[in-house]
């Protein structure tokens, strides 16, 4: 038997992946309660807030806050880019809308067609931990994101975090993610009496024949 590729190192991929972000923004204390109180006067006077987002876009408010919160949201989708590889400029948008979830309230499954990225920044997360809790299967306040590949988990095995199916994580104020915009995702209930308070936005690449892969 030939001995002379024992030593021979396999090559691993990673294919498909997956990029998430999370990020807690530096200076939040200060401008959370600012842009809390825009978001929860905006849910006062605009019908289906976070339906009318194209033509109600939060982000457009002539406002310090929100001027801050943009340039936060600019520098982590260029960091983000940069961290995919995207060695190009690249011109985006940025659709914005708040989000204000009482007692009860949840978002069910869904993604965001017609977007390359997808970003939510928490502004008031509640503590959850007097919340009646009335069902083993609740999460109180969490968002989860789930596997993009039909059926990959039918296959799973312990520790294989390839097959996962499901990330679920309690998200902090301050804290911002950002994910591929077709990604299946929902936010559990929120069981505070406090509101559960969020800005959520979709970014748009404007299109050049750059883009175009190789």
């Amino acid at each position: 038997m030939n001995n002379s590729n024992i030593d021979i190192k396999p090559t691993f991929l990673n294919l498909w992946p997956t990029l998430f972000m999370k990020l807690a923004l530096p200076g939040h204390e200060g401008a959370n309660p600012v842009i809390a109180d825009l978001i929860l006067s905006k849910n006062v006077e605009v019908q289906n807030m976070t339906e009318n987002y194209a033509i109600e876009n939060i982000l457009n408010l002539d406002h310090p806050a929100i001027f801050w919160l943009k340039q936060c949201f600019d520098k982590a989708i260029d960091d983000y880019s940069k961290h995919c590889g995207i060695n190009y400029d690249l011109k985006w948008t940025i659709q914005g809308w708040g989000n204000v979830n009482m007692k009860g309230d949840y978002h069910n499954l869904h993604n965001h067609p017609h977007s390359w990225l997808s970003g939510t920044y928490y502004i008031n997360v509640p503590d959850q931990t007097d919340a009646e809790i009335f069902r083993n299967d609740l999460n109180p306040a969490s968002i989860s994101f789930f596997d993009p590949r039909p059926q990959a988990n039918m296959n799973s095995i312990k520790n294989d975090k390839q097959v996962d199916p499901e990330y679920k994580v309690l998200p902090k104020s301050g804290d911002l993610f950002i994910w591929p915009a077709f990604i299946h995702h929902l936010v559990h209930p929120n069981m505070s009496e406090a509101p559960r308070i969020s800005l959520s936005f979709n970014v748009l690449v404007e299109w050049s024949n750059d883009l175009i892969p190789d």
